[in-house]
C-alpha cells in the first residue's frame, strides 16, 4: 500500500488508536485536537501538531475526521479557519463521525465545490474494534471515491461497505445504532431479572452466550458489566445523540421508532443521572435502579 500523507482530526476515545493503526501501515499524519494532552501523545508517537484545520488540509492529501457531534464536523468543516479555507481540488475528505444525514449530505455538498472528493463513514466497534482495525465502516459517496479511500480504510476497519451516495453511511450507521441500543436495554433487562430472581448474572450470560440470544453487545460488554466496570468504550452520551438522530431520520422518512423512543428515554435517565460520561452498557444502572437492585462490583 503506497504510504500517504493523512490529516487527522480529533483524537478521542476511538480516533487516538486510528491514528495509531494509520501511524503503524507506514502512512505520515498531521493531527490537530482542541485537547493538548491527546495531541501531545500522538506528536510523541512521530505525527505532526496542525494548529487549525485549514493547516491540516493545508498539509495532507487525505482528510479525516472523527468528532462528537454534527455541529462540530460543520465547524470544523466549513467554518472560519476550517478544512475548506485549506482545502485543494482532488483532495479525499473522509468523515468519520456519527452525525446527521442532511449534515453529511450539506458539508460534502460545500466540499464538492472546492473540488474536494468525499465520503461519509461512520464506524461501529467502540475502543476494541479501533484498537484491533476491526471496525465495521459504513461509507456513503460514489465508487470511484470509496476504491481510492479503501486501502486507508481497510488499515482501521474489518468491515468495510459502500452503502449508497453521500449520507447513505449515516443511515446505515443510524440503523446500527438502534440495534446496539436495544441489544444493551436488552441484556440489561434481562441481568436485573435475573438478579431480582438471585440468579448469579455470571450464570445468566454464559447461558444466554451459548444461544440465539448471543450478540456483539454480549460477547465484549457482558463480563465487563457484571463486574461494574463502565469504563467508557463508546459514552452514553454519545449513543443518546446518536438514539436522537436516530428519531430525527424516522420524522423524515415517516417510519415509526417505538422500541429506539422507550432506548432513548432510558438514555436520557441515564444522562439525567449524571452517568452520561460512562459506557453505554451502563444502561444497566437505569434498569437496576428501577427494579432496586445493588449493583454488582469487584
Amino acid at each position: 500500500m503506497a504510504e500517504r500523507k493523512i490529516g487527522f482530526i480529533g483524537l478521542g476515545i476511538m480516533g487516538q488508536p486510528m491514528v495509531a493503526n494509520l501511524q503503524d501501515a507506514g502512512h505520515t499524519l498531521v493531527v490537530h485536537d482542541l485537547d493538548r494532552d491527546r495531541l501531545h501523545h500522538a506528536v510523541l508517537a512521530g505525527a505532526a501538531e496542525a494548529t487549525s484545520p485549514r493547516e491540516v488540509a493545508e498539509s495532507s492529501e487525505v482528510v479525516i475526521t472523527m468528532l462528537p457531534d454534527s455541529p462540530d464536523v460543520e465547524a470544523v468543516a466549513l467554518g472560519s479557519d476550517g478544512l475548506i479555507e485549506g482545502a485543494t481540488r482532488g483532495q479525499l475528505y473522509i468523515d468519520m463521525s456519527t452525525i446527521a444525514p442532511q449534515v453529511a449530505v450539506r458539508v460534502a455538498d460545500e466540499m464538492c465545490e472546492r473540488g474536494v472528493r468525499c465520503l461519509d463513514a461512520p464506524v461501529s466497534g467502540g475502543d476494541v474494534g479501533a484498537i484491533e482495525g476491526k471496525l465495521s465502516i459504513m461509507v456513503g459517496g460514489d465508487e470511484a471515491t470509496f476504491t481510492d479511500a479503501l486501502p486507508i480504510l481497510r488499515v482501521m476497519g474489518e468491515t468495510i461497505t459502500l452503502c449508497g451516495p453521500i449520507g447513505s453511511g449515516q443511515i446505515v450507521k443510524a440503523c446500527n445504532q438502534i440495534q446496539v441500543a436495544l441489544n444493551l436495554v436488552g441484556m440489561a433487562e434481562a441481568l436485573t431479572l435475573g438478579a431480582k430472581a438471585g440468579v448469579d448474572p455470571e450464570v445468566v450470560i454464559e447461558v444466554l452466550s451459548g444461544g440465539y440470544a448471543r450478540t456483539r453487545v454480549m460477547d465484549v460488554r457482558g463480563p465487563r458489566v457484571i463486574r461494574g466496570d463502565f469504563e467508557p468504550g463508546f459514552k452514553a452520551k454519545l449513543h443518546y445523540k446518536d438514539i436522537n438522530i436516530v428519531m430525527q431520520s424516522g420524522r423524515d422518512y415517516g417510519v415509526p421508532l417505538p422500541a429506539s423512543a422507550i432506548a432513548r428515554e432510558l438514555f436520557g435517565a441515564m444522562l439525567a443521572a449524571g452517568r452520561g460520561e460512562l459506557d453505554h452498557s451502563a444502561i444497566l444502572t437505569v434498569l437496576e435502579d428501577l427494579a432496586r437492585v445493588e449493583a454488582r462490583t469487584d
